[in-house]
């Protein structure tokens, strides 16, 4: 068994254009204030990291990494979920995520893909010269405007879809594994890759690519009304990532799983901060430390209701009390004794 590592923080969410959210020594002192240990960088905020420097020079991500270090935090992971995203984009979604490319790749799918593809080989360059074994990500999606399908989806097109994304990630899988970094995918609604059956589908299409592996979020599990504590059972030993984030699903005569196309308060289905939600995280920190997964305990923050002031300053404890301590000795070592196997065979009664 392993201890879980923590508390950490994934930053993307705090990022903003006023101090201390708007330098990485600003939000670094800001984490370490309330308590974190680790952090998750979002990739696409350059003011936290160049990727182009950090993919190529292993200076500047030692003098990045020493002014980290220098406030008693290290980086957990780099993220790509935005760049990871755009690797697979049906085009009903195009107009929506060209917001997360760059101005130049706007309106121009094919090279929006490629600017991705590459951007995300960058990470694992960067990663690796961080010194960095896991990096996050989402998978993209070709599929999902299928998901609950009418008409019925015709034969075959689930198959070609994930052949089709995987074709795009063995490239990036591959220059993973030249690096010795794993990717975790973010098990997410919006993904190609969004619980038990379709990472499995993927892993497949992959050639079970040793890379591929799982970022943890229970609460996009509840959302989906999946048993998030039995996929630890499935899948632990692909989970390398963990993100601590709450929710709740409160379903009622008018509005369940689809939403209604609510905003988030008015769903049934919502984000809350660690521990105003219905997960339990007691029980998930158990599972993951038996199965020994070495892993951070990485705060993400996401609420309808709660500021991000307050959860942030709430997460670190929050983590921290739940991070057990993994026993190296049995309960009952006290009661041993040092024994042979004649002494075994007097015990079974064996001549």
């Amino acid at each position: 068994m392993k201890t879980i590592k923590g508390p950490a923080i994934f930053l993307a969410q705090f990022v903003d254009s006023k101090a201390p959210f708007n330098s990485l020594d600003g939000m670094c002192k800001w984490a370490a204030d309330l308590g974190y240990k680790g952090i998750q960088i979002p990739t696409w905020e350059k003011f936290l990291i160049d990727l182009d420097k950090a993919a190529e020079s292993k200076t500047y991500c030692d003098e990045l990494k020493g002014k980290i270090n220098s406030y008693g935090l290290e980086i957990t992971e780099l993220s790509t979920h935005l760049q990871g995203q755009l690797v697979a984009v049906h085009p009903a979604y195009d107009i929506m995520f060209d917001n997360f490319a760059p101005d130049h790749l706007k309106n121009n799918p094919k090279a929006r893909t490629e600017w991705a593809v590459e951007t995300v080989k960058k990470a694992a360059r960067a990663s690796r010269n961080l010194g960095l074994d896991v990096h996050a990500t989402f998978s993209g999606a070709l599929l999902w405007h299928t998901w609950h399908p009418w008409p019925q989806r015709p034969p075959g097109l689930v198959e070609m879809g994930f052949e089709e994304l995987a074709k795009r990630w063995m490239p990036i899988l591959n220059t993973f594994d030249e690096q010795g970094v794993d990717v975790c995918y973010e098990v997410h609604p919006g993904e190609d890759i969004h619980d038990g059956d379709t990472f499995e589908r993927f892993l497949e299409a992959t050639g079970n690519h040793k890379r591929v592996n799982i970022l943890y979020d229970p609460s996009h599990f509840v959302l989906q009304q999946l048993d998030y504590i039995e996929y630890i059972d499935h899948y632990h030993e692909f989970i390398k990532s963990f993100h601590v984030k709450d929710s709740e699903f409160n379903p009622t005569g008018k509005k369940g799983a689809f939403g209604g196309y609510n905003n988030w308060g008015d769903r049934a289905g919502r984000y809350r901060s660690p521990g105003d939600g219905q997960i339990d995280f007691k029980t998930i920190f158990s599972k993951l430390t038996q199965y020994g997964c070495d892993v951070w305990a990485v705060m993400e923050w996401e609420c309808c209701i709660k500021s991000p002031e307050q959860g942030a300053r709430e997460g670190a404890p929050f983590i921290q009390s739940h991070i057990i301590e993994a026993t190296q000795k049995a309960f009952d070592d006290f009661a041993g004794a040092d024994i042979d196997k004649e002494h075994l065979k007097k015990i079974l009664n064996l001549k």
